[in-house]
């Protein structure tokens, strides 16, 4: 499978996932796509100086050869589903409240059991 193949799957499996599996819908929010282009430019960064210092190569074989500072596009494609996944598990996980550590007031459901130190409340 070439990378290319591999980023186009990443993006649709987390596509599917955002709209269909844990229904947050975040690819059809304004806010979402206003702020995106925030992480693509840290993204640009990042990969430019990884791939113009040659820190990481890649086959010319394995990509379609369209590169945006230096990183082929797949790595943009990568990025993005690596985002959006997270945060729609994060969303996801969110409504359900629950988290790692309750907050002063809240009773949220912690995700984890509670570690047992012999105190009330640990």
């Amino acid at each position: 499978m070439s990378y290319t193949v591999a980023a186009l799957l990443g993006v649709a499996g987390a596509v599917l996932v955002d709209l269909y599996l844990l229904r947050t819908r975040l690819v059809r929010r304004r806010v979402f796509w206003a702020t995106y282009p925030i992480i693509v430019f840290f993204q640009l960064i990042s990969n430019g100086i990884l791939t113009g210092r040659r820190i990481v190569r890649y086959d010319p074989d394995a990509i379609i050869g369209l590169r945006l500072v230096y990183a082929p596009v797949e790595d943009l494609l990568f990025g993005f589903a690596l985002v959006l996944l997270t945060l729609s598990v994060w969303v996801w996980l969110g409504r359900r409240g629950v988290q790692r550590t309750p907050t002063a007031g809240t009773g949220g459901r912690r995700w984890w059991p509670p570690r047992d130190r012999g105190r009330p409340g640990d």
